[in-house]
């Protein structure tokens, strides 16, 4: 039996991939140096595309930083819906996506500095990233209120703890930052966590 010609790539394809190698690009070089420095010419240089190719996706650096950080993000929920998926029960899905949340950031170094600086760098950006973030935690501590496996909270006092997690997760990631951009979680700082999550969130009693 004769195999086929590979498929060629359709337009819509290449293009997608060129858009993602500059997002790929800014966001190591972000990582490295920081907004300030991350110019057109080395986004362009390092995704290995001409620089005039660059104004075919983006207006302006300033266009590209706005989105940056969000795209960053989706990836980011998509790799922790994917470490959840078949977890049973609201304290092993938070453990899980917990884990999956450093182990992404070991994928990923330079998200810590892209995510700190966008603040200054790309303000847009940065209020959109925690819009998304903090909708999809509280939908899913909503979800498990509403299941029974969590204390019963307004959903006002449900929004208010997803952002006090989603902040621990940050200041955690700081703590445990080597200077060579990579983080080392030790197993004692999940175990805190967990205890504070169980005994303070978990209508669940643990053994």
């Amino acid at each position: 039996m004769k195999l086929g010609r590979p498929l060629k790539k359709t337009r819509a394809q290449k293009s997608e991939e060129v858009r993602d190698a500059l997002f790929q690009s800014a966001a190591e070089i972000v990582g490295e140096i920081g907004y300030n420095d991350c110019s057109i010419s080395r986004i362009a240089a390092r995704a290995n595309v001409a620089q005039g190719t660059f104004y075919n996706y983006f207006n302006s650096r300033q266009d590209l930083f706005d989105e940056l950080l969000p795209v960053l993000g989706a990836k980011m929920m998509a790799h922790i819906r994917a470490q959840v998926s078949g977890a049973t029960g609201f304290v092993e899905r938070e453990e899980r996506s917990f884990r999956a949340f450093f182990n992404f950031l070991r994928r990923m170094p330079y998200f810590i500095r892209i995510l700190n600086e966008a603040e200054f760098f790309a303000p847009k950006a940065y209020k959109r990233h925690f819009t998304e973030i903090v909708s999809g935690y509280t939908r899913f501590l909503q979800n498990s209120r509403d299941k029974g496996e969590t204390s019963s909270l307004s959903d006002k006092e449900i929004e208010a703890i997803a952002y006090m997690l989603i902040s621990t997760r940050g200041y955690l990631a700081v703590r445990y930052l080597n200077p060579d951009g990579t983080i080392d979680l030790p197993e004692e700082a999940v175990t805190a966590y967990m205890k504070l999550v169980t005994t303070g969130i978990s209508a669940i009693p643990t053994s």
